[in-house]
């Protein structure tokens, strides 16, 4: 055991023995080949060196978090910052394969607060691929004066920054990015290009006072102010919010906004408390919606349209790469103005103003001009006279519906539910015409083709019509307004201060009131004030006709009846063909059968023409007595009955001539003759007959109880106070069937007593017959 151990001691010498000489000889061949010592840095210096790196690993994830390298490295003596040139910055995003790449071309790393800063230029690029380099489609940012802090990732500075990103690029003063939050900050004067992805589509201005681009979801704030142009559109206002989709704007949200849209021919301008707009794959507005004070404008070549509302909602369709609007929807306090624009030679149209809670508009193809504006509910349509000549109109009702033609001029309108006002032109107040109201259930009205002027209006259901004193009604009303004309159709009626008309039909001049009525007339006329009593059928009581045709004119002064025509006041009455009434000329013409149906009612003066029931009854001859007050006329009322082709009578002289054939009944006396003036008595005598001229072929006939008396004669006087009748001319003749009879040239006859004178002459001595008992 012993030699053993000895053995073992002396090959572990020789082993250290061989080591050693041969640590020797490589010792040597190293200290001929080492390189010269570096230079002693100056006492300053603490370090200065080439391809200077730092890693800083993320002690949880066991990842890199920082790396940064540089071509050279310089620090002074007890320093905690390191000077660099040619530096690159790698922030590594944890949990992600990416990184963002900072590189200037000289920067200063202070360790103690683990932060880089460079005072030149510098090259921010975000989110690259791990394994991969930078390339153009990535956001890059450039600047100078940026702060890098190696602990967060973020970059700040607060220099003027340009930045490029895959859909566009952009500027600000002072700019910052935060890779913890993915948010990239523009501090002012922030002006950037976005250019969608689509391939039709057009860049994106976006300018704000400072901006804020959320990455993370996808949304860029502008703060306080502002502004997105493309092309001709533009949206701008306060504490916008922009939301991205796969880098493409899809939405602006937006307070105390405006906006235009300008394109050849037409514009729009919109404007909210509050806006949303909405985008399409190419940047084309699909929608914009403004809440709160809500405004739209459209302008086209002829008109500018206003909405105002609480709710705006306009809708869009992308034609040719360009927004056309195609339909609005307001609600709330709904406003719609269409107003003329001035042209030359072309005079403007009227204003129109639609109010109601909710209006929906829909464009013409094209977005230009409205093809149908919709008001659901309550609502007042006004037009707003632009010219003298036209007149301001005001129409309240429900469910409105608007259709336009070309050039937004109004082509139909319909409502339910309707009450219509409209006020005199400049002229018809010169002449005093007042106000027109009109109610109905329906109403539907048509405008002249490119003028925006009212053609005609139906109205129906429970139609009314009020001017002034005069009014109507019907089941249905048709105006045309060139003509000034309206037509009442089924249960027609109009009236004012003098009476009232009724008929199928009724044509109403608006100018004038004059009106043609048809089928079925019927007219109320009141009595003239400080009328006369005196006339065929004037009195205290209305003058009422029936007719087929009735036209009146001169404020119902003037009126021709046609087609069985009857007139009656009190118990008076006339029938004819046709009747004139002529109330200036106090005249009436009646044609055609006409009967005159006269009554002279019992008098007494005592009490103003009213009876006292102690009058007699005319005697069994029909002679007339006084009644027991000692005043003359009738006991009881008595009637004057004339029948004959043609009448005319006046009212200056009372007289009424009958012609064409002439028949004449009163109490028992009738005359037949070929043409007849009855004269008719003074004012309080209630239409009763003073005396009846007959001439040709003259024929009276008399009957009582007992007896009968005729006479005949060319020319015959008939006077009805004491029943006196005088015959004159060719070979007057009396007969009577219980005394005889008489020729004469004048044969006198006193019914009241029971008398006879015969006249006559020369030639033609007089001659009687006289009957014994």
């Amino acid at each position: 055991m012993r030699g053993a151990r000895w053995l073992l001691l002396v090959a572990m010498a020789i082993i250290v023995s061989a080591v050693g000489v041969q640590y020797r000889a490589q010792k040597k061949a190293l200290k001929r080949q080492a390189l010269p010592k570096p230079a002693v840095l100056p006492a300053s210096v603490g370090l200065d060196a080439e391809q200077w790196s730092y890693t800083r690993y993320d002690k949880e994830n066991h990842t890199v978090a920082v790396e940064i390298v540089a071509k050279d490295a310089r620090q002074a003596k007890d320093a905690t910052q390191t000077d660099l040139t040619g530096v690159r910055l790698k922030l590594h995003h944890q949990h992600q394969d990416t990184y963002d790449l900072v590189m200037s071309p000289a920067a200063t790393y202070y360790s103690n607060d683990e932060r880089l800063y460079s005072d030149g230029p510098v090259d921010i690029v975000l989110a690259i691929p791990n394994g991969e380099d930078s390339n153009p489609k990535l956001t890059t940012i450039h600047s100078s004066g940026v702060t890098y802090d190696t602990n967060t990732g973020k970059a700040q500075t607060d220099r003027p920054a340009t930045f490029t990103f895959r859909n566009g690029h952009g500027k600000a003063v002072g700019a910052s990015y935060d890779p913890n939050t993915h948010e990239l900050r523009m501090y002012k004067d922030v002006e950037m290009d976005w250019y969608p992805p689509g391939p039709n589509a057009k860049p994106m201005k976006i300018e704000a006072t400072s901006l804020y681009y959320q990455e993370a979801i996808e949304e860029v704030w502008l703060k306080p102010w502002g502004r997105l142009t493309r092309e001709n559109t533009v949206v701008e206002g306060y504490e916008s919010v922009v939301r991205l989709e796969d880098k493409s704007i899809r939405s602006v949200e937006t307070t105390r906004a405006h906006g235009t849209d300008t394109y050849p021919n037409r514009k729009l301008q919109y404007a909210g408390d509050h806006i949303w707009a909405d985008f399409n794959d190419d940047g084309v507005v699909d929608q914009i919606k403004a809440e709160g004070n809500a405004q739209l404008t459209s302008t086209s070549e002829a008109t500018e349209t206003t909405m105002t509302a609480a709710h705006v909602e306009m809708n869009f369709q992308s034609q040719n790469g360009q927004s056309v609007l195609t339909r609005v929807n307001a609600s709330g306090n709904s406003m719609a103005k269409e107003a003329p624009l001035p042209a030359p030679g072309r005079e403007p149209g009227e204003t129109h103003v639609l109010r109601s809670e909710s209006i929906e508009m829909i464009m013409q193809p094209g977005g230009k001009d409205i093809q149908v504006v919709k008001a659901p509910g309550a609502g007042n349509l006004e037009f707003v006279p632009n010219l003298p000549v036209q007149h301001h109109r005001a129409v309240t009702g429900k469910d409105f519906l608007i259709a336009y033609g070309a050039q937004n001029h109004l082509d139909t309108f319909h409502a339910t539910d309707v009450s219509t006002s409209t006020d005199p032109s400049q002229e018809e107040r010169k002449r005093n015409i007042g106000v027109t109201h009109t109610a109905s259930r329906d109403l539907f009205a048509r405008f002249q083709p490119n003028s925006s002027e009212v053609a005609t209006i139906d109205q129906s259901g429970d139609f009314t019509y009020e001017q002034g004193l005069r009014h109507a009604s019907a089941k249905k009303a048709t105006f045309d307004n060139k003509a000034n004309v309206m037509v009442l159709d089924g249960a027609a009626r109009v009236s004012d201060d003098t009476g009232a008309t009724t008929a199928s039909q009724i044509h109403m001049d608006q100018r004038t009131g004059d009106f043609t009525a048809e089928g079925d007339v019927r007219s109320m006329r009141l009595p003239d004030k400080g009328q006369t009593k005196s006339g065929m059928l004037s009195g205290d009581e209305p003058m009422q006709a029936q007719a087929h045709k009735m036209l009146s004119s001169n404020r119902n002064k003037t009126v021709h009846y046609e087609g069985d025509v009857h007139l009656w006041q009190g118990a008076n009455r006339i029938q004819a063909a046709t009747v004139d009434v002529d109330r200036q000329k106090s005249t009436l013409v009646a044609d055609g059968n006409v009967i005159s149906d006269l009554w002279e009612q019992p008098k007494d003066k005592n009490d103003s023409g009213k009876t006292d029931g102690t009058g007699k009854n005319a005697d069994a001859d029909g002679s007339q007595k006084q009644n027991d007050s000692g005043n003359k006329g009738p006991a009881v009322p008595i009637r004057t009955l004339v029948k004959a082709p043609h009448l005319v009578y006046t009212d200056s002289d009372r007289l009424a001539i009958y012609t064409g054939g002439v028949v004449l009944d009163r109490l028992n006396t009738q005359v037949k003759a070929k043409e007849l003036h009855a004269y008719l008595a003074e004012e309080g005598a209630d239409s009763r007959l003073i005396k009846a001229i007959a001439d040709g072929n003259v024929e009276i006939d008399q009957t009582v109880t007992d007896r009968t008396r005729v006479g005949k004669a060319e020319h015959c006087e008939y006077y009805t106070e004491n029943q006196k009748v005088v015959l004159r001319g060719g070979a007057p003749e009396f007969v009577d069937s219980l005394k005889g009879n008489a020729h004469g040239v004048e044969l006198t006859y006193f019914a009241n007593d029971d008398r006879l004178l015969v006249n006559g002459s020369p030639e033609q001595p007089a001659k009687s017959r006289i009957k014994r008992r």
